[in-house]
């Protein structure tokens, strides 16, 4: 008996197309999946079953008109920092847990117009500011790999959910790796575009400079085509590029011939777990065992990544969260006949720890006497690590590194220490920094626990990461795992 809820999208696809199954039967399969497993996890702040329902019954009637996309009629859950008209977008925070956008994001406009259907929203990191998903202001996500364990962040729950089979795929968004490093930790595919690629009309700003919209899906193949729906230029959005975009399931091509491969050294940092490195080096013989030439290569300012990542992202978060006031939208303390302590007590209790902790270091990095000592530099430095990638670039199609230098921590074990938590981002970070685009696939297991390999390329060059990742997944099995949940 085939289970509809463990598809992939074009497995799916062809079997609506043949009208073997309908879109209420994959969608009402979704759903009880959903139903049996969410509480185990945690991955969703909302589930839309009766939306999902009328969605997937308009679906049928396109398709029985022979209207039929790729996305037509298979269910998506959609991180919860991308605004979903009539329906509650929270960014995990109490600040906005009453919030009801009046508007789609386009990628949202997107995905409706190819006829998808949305099960729900899922958890996050409050305003997406976190490894882990144990930042949301709800509940923490699990990993469905172990349930005592974190499912990265920010985008842990479209990551847990996809790995769970409580959608076919999902959307999430990369702020410093917030969709790889997930990606690696659950055991599928999370793709960080060019910035730029896609549309970031509506999506919650954390970060503007390093925030990018993209796929977490079952296989390469599906990431290919919701990137396919979802890139594109968008008047809207004024830092989307107005280029015009390929069909990236031409690029699944099974070959790596005369492509040059750079290893960099930099990225197999000290602390890494040995099984992560061993993983690592054995998907590397794998990629060379397929045709690639392999060269280790040095990135030596990546080593500063980190360091400009937390002066840049917390600055920019500082500006962009200077809007929840009490006064438009949003948690509001009323409490009070002052009006600058209604503002204050609104920051104090609908903002988390974490979340304050990146508004007071942003700002300070911002105010007067520190601007150019932190917030120039950080900009300098990363001019800097922008050319080093441009330069290996020259030589190489591609670079290969970990996702992660770890595989999934125990909940609670890095909460009381910001640091620790940072620093698993820091095979991540670099790729937001210089505006690249990056793919996380699977690449083996540590003590039951996924180990993520990350694809580099250059910018625009999504094509160059699909032919890699896709040659890598058919010539392994690590993407057919399944948790055992």
């Amino acid at each position: 008996m085939i289970k509809l809820y463990a598809l992939t999208i074009h497995e799916a696809h062809q079997l609506l197309k043949e009208k073997k199954i309908s879109a209420l039967e994959l969608t009402g399969a979704v759903l009880a999946r959903l139903s049996k497993v969410e509480s185990k996890i945690g991955a969703c702040v909302a589930i839309t079953e009766d939306l999902a329902l009328k969605q997937a019954a308009k679906a049928d009637k396109y398709i029985k008109g022979g209207e039929i996309q790729p996305l037509t009629g298979i269910p998506v859950l959609i991180k919860d920092n991308i605004c979903t008209k009539d329906l509650r977008t929270t960014c995990s925070s109490k600040m906005l847990e009453d919030f009801i956008p009046p508007y789609d994001a386009s990628v949202v406009s997107k995905l409706k117009a190819a006829k998808a259907v949305i099960v729900g929203k899922t958890n996050m990191d409050e305003f997406a500011m976190g490894s882990s998903t144990e930042n949301s202001a709800f509940f923490p996500t699990r990993n469905p790999w172990n349930l005592d364990c974190v499912p990265g962040g920010s985008s842990g729950g479209s990551a847990a959910a996809i790995a769970a089979d409580e959608a076919i795929y999902a959307l999430g968004s990369d702020t410093g790796g917030s969709i790889r490093q997930p990606a690696g930790f659950c055991n599928v595919v999370g793709l960080k575009p060019t910035y730029g690629r896609v549309s970031r009309f509506g999506l919650v700003a954390f970060a503007s400079s390093l925030d990018q919209i993209g796929p977490i899906t079952k296989d390469v193949t599906d990431c290919a085509i919701v990137m396919n729906t979802i890139t594109g230029h968008d008047p809207l959005d004024s830092t989307c590029l107005p280029y015009s975009v390929p069909d990236y399931t031409n690029s699944l091509i099974p070959h790596l011939k005369n492509l040059r491969i750079g290893v960099p050294k930099e990225y197999f940092v000290e602390g890494m777990q040995e099984e992560v490195r061993v993983a690592l080096k054995s998907a590397i013989n794998k990629l060379q065992e397929l045709g690639a030439k392999i060269d280790e290569v040095s990135l030596p300012h990546t080593k500063y990544a980190l360091a400009v990542y937390y002066i840049l992202a917390p600055s920019e978060a500082s500006a962009n969260l200077a809007r929840y006031d009490g006064a438009k939208y949003g948690f509001s303390y009323q409490d009070t006949d002052n009006m600058w302590e209604a503002m204050e007590k609104t920051k104090q209790f609908g903002f988390g720890a974490e979340v304050k902790r990146r508004i007071m270091l942003g700002t300070y990095a911002l105010s007067a006497g520190y601007y150019d000592a932190y917030y120039l530099k950080a900009q300098k430095v990363r001019t800097l690590i922008r050319q080093e990638f441009d330069r290996v670039f020259e030589k190489y199609n591609a670079l290969v590194t970990p996702t992660s230098p770890t595989v999934p921590f125990k909940l609670g074990e890095k909460v009381e220490d910001p640091w620790q938590m940072y620093l698993s981002d820091v095979c991540t970070i670099p790729v937001n920094i210089t505006g690249i685009p990056a793919i996380s696939v699977p690449a083996g297991f540590a003590n039951g626990l996924p180990i993520g390999m990350q694809i580099m390329s250059p910018p625009l060059n999504e094509e160059i990461l699909f032919r890699i990742a896709f040659t890598y997944e058919q010539a392994t099995n690590w993407h057919k795992m399944k948790p055992p949940i």
